[in-house]
């Protein structure tokens, strides 16, 4: 109900802000850009749920342009998941970035009464979105598992006055991470001692008591192991929109390409034979949140989804 109210009050308000904008005051500035708090930009990833539910994206404020991606396909809004969701669930992850007038959403929608997985980027100008980009991770993607989705309390909490590091640092440190996977080395990542990784709701790091392709070691310890991900031949398409810094909260949007290659020449000239998974071209198109706190990563929450091999997001211009 809180979010709801938030929502209409957020709505309510920028019709006000448009309607003063309108008005015969010469001392208004109509190019003037109008800032959007973490409160206003989470007002209007509620707004986005609510008009998603209705199958009715005219209940948005929207710039002349607004561009919508599902999966890196350009769609009509009111079209793909738009249609069919029957349900918002109640796993609610935010993350915003008023400097770049960004905000992210992880949570469950339903489609059809099928519960899917969604990252969710939403850019707001002016008050009006301009921007959704929507990672779905449907049911039959590997590791599909929304009832396992836990909102942890680590990724709203603050940090500390001297832990802040600049906007340029946190990018660099989350992307470390793909640097590691792509290099296949544990020695350029710095990691919490008791990171863990979720990945579409299942914990694939630090998860004890699992014997399920070494998730039962931390994310460090799975770096560490020599070729761990010597069947991601490519990281590429990495894109770092949105940074929390107040919550050391880093979002990429990124592919993993898996050339599909029978062997892998590792660092130190050992081959490493590919059977079974990552035997066939194919890539994952994923949305990664990471949590950095002390400067080190300590938490990573993923979508991911199978898509085809080379597949572009559509924000990115090919070279």
């Amino acid at each position: 109900m809180k979010r709801e109210c938030s929502a209409i009050a957020l709505l309510l308000f920028i019709l006000a802000c448009t309607a003063c904008t309108t008005g015969n005051d010469s001392t208004v500035e109509l190019d003037a850009p109008d800032p959007c708090d973490r409160a206003c930009l989470e007002g209007f990833v509620d707004l986005y749920l609510e008009a998603l539910l209705a199958h009715d994206a005219s209940k948005l404020p929207v710039t002349p342009n607004a561009k919508y991606t599902e999966n890196g396909q350009a769609l009509e809004m009111n079209d793909g998941m738009w249609q069919v969701a029957t349900a918002i669930g109640d796993k609610r992850l935010y993350f915003a970035d008023p400097q770049s007038g960004q905000v992210g959403f992880r949570g469950i929608v339903e489609e059809n009464g099928h519960k899917q997985i969604i990252m969710t980027r939403i850019k707001v100008e002016n008050k009006n979105i301009s921007e959704i980009e929507a990672i779905v991770c449907r049911t039959g993607a590997a590791l599909h598992n929304p009832d396992g989705l836990v909102d942890h309390p680590i990724f709203a909490e603050a940090l500390a006055a001297d832990d802040r590091p600049s906007r340029e640092e946190l990018v660099n440190i989350a992307n470390s991470y793909f640097e590691g996977l792509e290099q296949n080395r544990g020695d350029i990542t710095p990691f919490d001692p008791g990171c863990t990784r979720m990945e579409n709701g299942t914990i694939t790091a630090n998860n004890p008591g699992s014997d399920f392709m070494n998730s039962h070691l931390t994310c460090g310890e799975q770096f560490n192991i020599h070729g761990f991900a010597a069947v991601i031949t490519k990281v590429r398409e990495r894109r770092f929109p949105i940074v929390d810094e107040e919550r050391g909260l880093v979002y990429a949007i990124l592919f993993f390409d898996h050339a599909g290659l029978p062997e892998v020449v590792l660092d130190d000239g050992s081959v490493r034979k590919i059977s079974g998974f990552g035997d066939a071209p194919f890539c994952f198109m994923i949305g990664e949140l990471f949590k950095i706190k002390n400067r080190v990563i300590t938490r990573v929450e993923a979508v991911l989804f199978e898509v085809p091999y080379g597949m572009p997001s559509g924000w990115v211009t090919a070279d």
